[in-house]
Parts: structure tokens; sequence; C-alpha cells
């Protein structure tokens, strides 16, 4: 049998089941054909590099085993002895991490297991999964698997919301309701996290000397789809299973949008989208990406509390603001301590906008995520005056004398604008909501 032949079989039973040496030494025993000597030892350098690890690819464990001299001096001498045994058609097993076997996670060991489990033929989870990159080249918005808006930001950037339509959105919210919801989040994320909210995230930097407030830039398309696969290997699922998870959770914008600019986006912006949005990434819009990009983003929120436990501050992330905030030795480092926080986020794959740095001391207003927090989570007074002041006019004129910006849903917006008073000042969203009460709706 040839080299590349016996090492990629080997590779495969390794990557099977856990990495303990016995169990490593056993599946490459069976799959060699014999307790070879040399195996213990093979098996306890395979342990010593990927035993900590993510559940590594096949490609890494090939690289592991041409790169070991144990092996290749093994293979060179017995590879004419060496009969690679039919046990490799057993399917690989779960191998989670030791905190995720605790988290009641489906058992999934094989693609047709995944086709069941999601209730799709096999050649519909191919089309879904599109781990090949077909869908952004077919110019058919029929053949497409999401719905496009471009936004123009107002720093000059360009969003772009990706829906999913009803089919993928299914599998997406399996995927959600099942596996990443029951994985908790970090401490410091608050963002699409259950029991935590806007004020949650604010509330630990009331009435400190320093607030420092970073903006990530290109959050959800930060996270490329290669990212979300070896999360769902952590987990447990063998290479194919986390590669065809993580391909229904990503997305491949396709060429054909990018076609006309629209008026108001300059040049460059529009390029660099179009690259950015070409690679596979975590679309805004579907279901399963704020609890991806949590998940994914947890190294990034241990390192950052981290930093700021080091400094004496507090952390807290939700979505891309991040909040640090501490008292008067905070205050003294906070300029050198915004640059290291930075640095860390760009080691983690994440630009800041450094435009939107914000470094706010005592004898000025305080703002998180629009809620002030200088002395205790508030509204700005004349937002709320603002908001007053429209939802009366509406009730004197009309709603449609108010929506100057034309919005297509004038009352939804009105609704999630009184919704967020009413999550920091309760009796001032009551009030407000007394007042949307007497408007009339056509």
């Amino acid at each position: 049998m040839s080299t590349a032949a016996v090492t990629s079989a080997l590779a495969r039973s390794l990557a099977a089941g856990e990495p303990t040496v016995d169990a490593i030494y056993e599946r490459a025993a069976r799959t060699l054909g014999r307790p070879w000597r040399w195996l213990h030892s093979l098996a306890l350098r395979y342990v010593e590099t990927f035993g900590d690890r993510t559940r590594p690819r096949h490609r890494e464990v090939v690289q592991f085993l041409l790169e070991d001299d144990g092996f290749d001096c093994a293979l060179a001498e017995y590879r004419s002895q060496i009969a690679v045994a039919e046990w490799l058609a057993e399917p690989n097993r779960m191998q989670p991490v030791e905190a995720a076997r605790q988290w009641d996670l489906p058992a999934i060991e094989t693609v047709g297991d995944l086709a069941r489990w999601l209730s799709v033929h096999p050649a519909e989870l191919e089309w879904f999964a599109d781990l090949k990159g077909l869908c952004c080249k077919l110019n058919s918005p029929k053949l497409h698997h999401y719905y496009y808006r471009i936004l123009a930001k107002r720093s000059g950037g360009v969003r772009l919301i990706e829906s999913p339509k009803r089919e993928l959105k299914e599998l997406q919210r399996r995927i959600l309701s099942s596996i990443l919801n029951r994985i908790p989040a970090h401490a410091a994320a608050h963002g699409f996290v259950k029991g935590r909210s806007i004020v949650t995230f604010a509330a630990p930097h009331t009435g400190k000397h320093a607030v420092l407030r970073l903006d990530l830039e290109n959050f959800f398309p930060a996270f490329p789809a290669a990212r979300a696969q070896a999360l769902f290997r952590t987990l447990g699922y063998p290479e194919p299973v986390a590669d065809r998870l993580g391909g229904i959770c990503s997305n491949s914008t396709p060429r054909s949008i990018w076609s006309k600019r629209p008026v108001g986006i300059p040049w460059e912006p529009w390029r660099d989208a179009r690259t950015l949005y070409a690679r596979p990434h975590l679309p805004q819009g579907a279901p399963t990406s704020p609890a991806l990009a949590n998940l994914t983003a947890y190294r990034l929120d241990c390192r950052l509390s981290g930093l700021a436990k080091s400094a004496g501050a507090v952390y807290t992330r939700y979505a891309d603001d991040l909040a640090f905030s501490g008292d008067e030795g905070f205050a003294r480092v906070v300029e050198r301590f915004s640059a290291h926080a930075a640095a860390i986020a760009l080691e983690e794959g994440f630009s800041v906008n450094h435009r939107k740095t914000r470094i706010m001391r005592r004898g000025v207003r305080q703002t998180l995520a629009g809620i002030v927090v200088n002395r205790q989570t508030s509204l700005r007074r004349a937002d709320l005056q603002l908001l007053e002041a429209t939802l009366t006019n509406c009730v004197r004129l009309g709603p449609e004398s108010q929506n100057r910006q034309g919005l297509p849903d004038f009352r939804a917006h009105l609704q999630g604008r009184i919704g967020f008073v009413e999550m920091v000042n309760r009796t001032k969203g009551r009030h407000l909501r007394n007042i949307f009460g007497a408007i009339r709706f056509e």
C-alpha cells in the first residue's frame, strides 16, 4: 500500500474518537492490522499535539504524521507489512471538549445522520451547506438562499442585510434551538443572550471615573465560516458534519447583487464591501448568526476580561460595542489601555473603528449604546422629550405627519423606541405607552 494511502487512513482513524493515548493506540493498531510497538509513542505525541485542542481536521492530522520522524522511520521499515483494515468503514464518533459534555447536545456522527436530523434529503443538505460555493456564482435570484438588502452606513461604509429564505431559515432555527442555545455565552457578552440586555451591558459602568468605548468594524462578516466550523468541531462533531453545520450557518454573497452600485454609496466602500462579503461569513439576518458570533468571540471576551481585570477595570460587550470602565487607577492609564485592547481585537481577527473610540471621564456625559451611565442608567433628557413630542404630535396630527423619513412600518418603529425606553425607565416607558395607545393608525 502506498505511503499516502497509509497516512490518510491512519489520520482518519486517529481523529475518529477520544484523544486519549489508549484509545489512539487501539484505533491505530486496528487500522494498521497489528499492535506495532512504535504506535504507543506515536499515540503519546498525537495526544500531546491535539489532546487539548479543537478536534483537528483530517489535513491537520495528515500534516502531523508527515512531519513526525518516528512515523516516517516506522513507515519506511514496515510499510510492506502494513495492511489497512476494514475498520475504517466505521463512522467517526462524537469527540467533544470536556465542557461540551455537559451541554446535552444531539449526537450527529455522519452526514446521513445530519440529513435525517434536519429532515432533508442528503442532496438537499449539500445544496444548503454549499461547501463548494456554487450559489455565489449563480445569477438567478430564485436559486439564491438569501434575500439581500444593501444599506449605506452613516460613516460612509456599506452594510448588507442577508435574510435567509424559508427552507434555510428552518434549518438554521433547528440548529439554533437544539445546539447553539444550549451553549452558555461568556459572562461579558450581553447582546442576543437570554436574560441579558442593553441595560445589563451598561449597568456595570455606572458611577466610574472613566469609561472607554470601542467599536468593532463589520462585526458579522468579520467571522469567517471556518471559525463556525471550528466551533462545531469543538462541540465534538466529526469534520464532515461540522463543515456542513457551519456551511448552513454561513454565506458567500453572489456576484450579481453587486452589479449595480446604489446612488449615494461611494465607489471605494462599495468595492471593499464586495470583497468582504464575497468570503464565506456569518450573514447579518440569519437566526444563527448572533449566537455563533457570541460563541466564536469567546476567546476575545476571555482576553479582554483578563486585560480589564489586570487594570482594575470592568468589561462588557454588546455585539460589536465594547465597554470598559474603572476608577482613578484605570483613568490614569486609559489611553494606553485602549491601544492594548485594540491590539488584542486585531489578533483575534477584528478591526477597531478608531473614529468611534470614546474616552469619557466624569466631567462629561458618559453614554453606552444610548444609555447614560454617569450616576445610574438613564436616557438623555433631550431624546425622551423628542420622543414624547413625536408621539403627542402623532395623536394630534396623525402618524403620517411625523414619519418624515418615510419608514414603511412607522408603527413598529415607534413601538421599538418605546420598548427601548421601557427597558431603562419603566415609569417613563409606561407614560409613553399610554400616549402611543391614543394614536389612530389607518
